[in-house]
């Protein structure tokens, strides 16, 4: 039974849409900032050492790096997503920048997202990993895609989700009391929302008439290459013998 209708909770939080920081999770155990642009004309810049995924929510946007020294500049559209180590600047449209501190990310520039996940999640759910992790425990992009109708399972994450709402509508319900009890409370989802979830936060995601479909940054992962598990290393034979497992000749350091 819904007994109140509101925009944040102790296990969800809607965040207000604006130019610069939005959240401040530096002293959190996976240490992140939250920023917006494109709701005032000027050109957001980021700083902060560490690797930067954005996601373009709507119109034309300018992404700007630096790399040794020189200016690159790449012209997103809605529905595009990047992943920038070190320093960078965007204008135009308008999205979200989730920055992960002392992380060190691959530069990448993907989308416009398809209209549905590649992979299956659950209660009906699919789900795309837009940037996956580099080695396994590294942060990751992901795009949540709900039908019609969906009715999922309450709950929880490990650690903070960090989101926005691409498109359709749908509900976020949750419990009132942070242990779980109480009434349940329902948080409306629509175009452009921002949210962010707490480590062992309970929710469930509902839609009715229409689809939903939701961009979730996770700070960690469980999967993933390894040293001793990655592509490269497996599928190299020596005598049909996998380098993986010939210790003689496997690299010992990078340098």
């Amino acid at each position: 039974m819904i007994t109140q209708v509101c925009s944040h909770s102790k296990h969800f939080r809607s965040v207000t849409g604006s130019n610069g920081i939005l959240v401040d999770l530096s002293t959190n155990q996976h240490p992140t900032l939250l920023s917006g642009w494109g709701y005032t004309g000027e050109r957001v810049t980021v700083k902060e050492k560490g690797t930067h995924f954005g996601f373009v929510v709507d119109g034309l946007t300018y992404l700007t790096t630096e790399h040794a020294g020189f200016n690159q500049m790449f012209t997103l559209v809605k529905g595009m997503y990047f992943c920038v180590p070190g320093s960078m600047s965007v204008c135009g449209g308008r999205g979200i920048v989730i920055s992960s501190s002392g992380y060190r990310g691959m530069f990448m520039i993907g989308g416009p997202i398809e209209e549905k996940g590649r992979l299956l999640y659950m209660d009906g759910c699919s789900d795309a990993l837009l940037v996956p992790p580099t080695i396994k425990g590294d942060p990751c992009l992901n795009h949540l895609h709900f039908p019609l109708g969906i009715k999922q399972t309450r709950h929880t994450h490990p650690s903070i989700r960090i989101g926005v709402v691409m498109s359709g509508k749908g509900r976020c319900i949750v419990p009132e009391n942070e242990d779980g009890t109480g009434s349940n409370i329902e948080i409306p989802l629509t175009p452009g929302q921002i949210f962010m979830i707490p480590e062992g936060g309970q929710h469930s995601f509902f839609t009715d008439d229409s689809t939903l479909d939701i961009i979730a940054y996770h700070p960690d992962s469980d999967m993933g290459p390894t040293h001793d598990n990655h592509p490269m290393i497996n599928r190299t034979f020596v005598n049909d013998v996998s380098a993986r497992d010939i210790q003689e000749i496997r690299t010992k350091s990078i340098s």
